[in-house]
């Protein structure tokens, strides 16, 4: 398998992206030295020191390959020889259409699998600054917990203020969710910014009566607690939603959702009590992010509370808001389409600390960095996956799919993201066409036929990419009440 003239590549952080990186490497029979900090210095959330343990939930969400991002990103990592979907698999524990595991077992099966292949070596020892020179590729994926010393090196490297050590979330909602109807398009005052055109931003308004609502609902929602070791994480002018509106009911009035400057195109003679703004969050105009709705509020009750706004009744949420500790850099500044470091070539970065969420997109990048450091070290052409793959949207988000802030220049806007359709470029024209013989065709029966669409074509894609055979689709099939569903599985 090995070709003894290869030296070995080093990855740094023994969690999902580290563990699978060094997988990814050591299959394509490249040797790999995974250094892992636990074991001689523990972090604040872990419990003890195998690899890849799952620090939170036990779930890696939907297993739905057929019409869920999720689902298909599993899909595309099993088609790749994903160490951890192959763990999960053989560990995984009833949980409905999600895939959830035995935590235990499955960092266990992790750790005796990297133990037992012959070109893994594993280091317990802290890295506490940059990886030397002589180490000429590396990978660090040391995640959310990433040590103090570590990241002080990291900031040093790319910058001051290349770090977030405490990330302010704001939801993100599907562009297809929003009730144009109420909403309209317009940048406050119209002004035209660097690549706008006066209309950039998606505004919903308000009367004083659904303000006012609004305000008591924001006041009385169930917020999430800090553990004590996040320490204090508010910034100035970044407090979450709630706080300001417990400062006072006109405070967001005056501030995210001021009326100023907009007249409402459905209604231009009625002036707004409120307006909530949603600003375009990637190039592909598919996701929109609520303006200055960073919140700690819990998961249910910003859904609830955030459908009160007219317009978003409907909304489906790419993303929902959070505040909480998250080290990760700013990618689409500082890496390069491969992960690689552009000050600095010779470092790669994958998952969380590359500024992605979740269990599965964490491990997915940390997939990437493997087989794109393993093809450096061998001298092959480094192969980016498709654009239309999960694996491929994930990675132009991160490296570049991202928009900057036109009206606050230098501030970061790059932000934390599971995977979602909404990272994913359109279909084709005319892709969506009402199936022969059903009855019924509207609204979420297209969205439904949209992501099984979008799912086919990533994993034929991604197939294709692999130059593995691809996945074996189901021929479509009535529910029962005249309307066509369609799945996928992976081959």
């Amino acid at each position: 398998m090995q070709d003894k003239t290869y030296s070995p590549i080093h990855v740094v952080g023994g969690g999902l992206a580290g563990s699978e990186a060094a997988w990814q490497i050591a299959q394509a029979g490249v040797p790999v030295i995974l250094h892992e900090m636990r074991g001689v210095r523990p972090t604040e959330a872990h419990k003890g020191d195998s690899l890849a343990e799952l620090v939170c939930s036990n779930s890696f969400r939907s297993d739905d390959a057929t019409a869920n991002a999720v689902g298909v990103i599993h899909a595309e990592m099993r088609l790749a020889g994903s160490l951890i979907m192959a763990c999960a698999d053989k560990h995984q524990v009833p949980a409905g259409g999600a895939l959830a595991v035995d935590r235990d077992g499955f960092s266990a099966a992790v750790t005796a699998m990297l133990e037992a292949h012959p070109l893994v070596t594993i280091v317990r020892e802290e890295i506490s600054g940059l990886p030397p020179k002589e180490w000429d590729n590396t990978i660090i994926a040391t995640g959310p917990l990433t040590s103090p010393d570590l990241a002080a090196a990291i900031q040093a490297e790319t910058g001051e203020d290349a770090l977030a050590f405490f990330d302010a979330i704001a939801p993100i909602v599907h562009r297809d969710s929003i009730n144009m109807d109420i909403c309209w398009y317009q940048s406050r005052y119209d002004k035209v910014g660097p690549g706008g055109n006066g209309k950039d931003y998606i505004n919903c308004p308000m009367d004083e009566q659904q303000y006012n609502a609004f305000i008591d609902a924001l006041v009385a929602g169930d917020t999430v607690g800090f553990k004590e070791w996040e320490g204090t994480p508010y910034f100035d002018g970044c407090l979450p939603i709630e706080i300001m509106a417990e400062r006072g009911r006109e405070t967001l009035r005056h501030g995210p959702m001021k009326p100023m400057g907009l007249t409402n195109a459905h209604n231009p003679t009625v002036k707004a009590y409120a307006v909530v703004q949603l600003r375009q969050d990637n190039a592909l105009g598919t996701l929109y992010n609520m303006v200055g709705f960073q919140t700690k509020l819990k998961y249910g009750t910003q859904a609830d509370i955030f459908r009160m706004i007219p317009g978003l009744e409907n909304a489906e949420f790419a993303r929902l808001g959070g505040l909480h500790r998250n080290t990760y850099i700013d990618s689409p500044i500082l890496l390069d389409s491969s992960l690689r470091l552009k000050s600095r070539p010779s470092l790669r970065f994958a998952g969380q600390i590359t500024g992605c969420e979740g269990y599965v997109e964490s491990a997915s990048i940390g997939l990437l960095t493997g087989r794109f450091a393993s093809a450096e070290r061998k001298g092959e052409p480094v192969s980016l996956p498709p654009a239309t793959t999960a694996l491929g949207s994930l990675l132009n988000h991160i490296t570049g799919g991202h928009l900057s802030t036109d009206e606050e220049p230098g501030k970061r806007s790059f932000q934390p993201m599971n995977v979602n359709f909404g990272l994913f470029p359109e279909l084709a024209p005319g892709s969506i066409v009402k199936p022969e013989g059903v009855k019924r065709f509207r609204g979420k029966d297209k969205t439904i036929m949209k992501r099984q669409l979008m799912a086919r074509r990533a994993l034929t894609d991604c197939a294709a990419w692999l130059g593995v055979p691809a996945p074996v689709f189901a021929q479509p099939e009535d529910d029962g009440e005249g309307n066509a569903s369609s799945g996928a599985s992976a081959a």
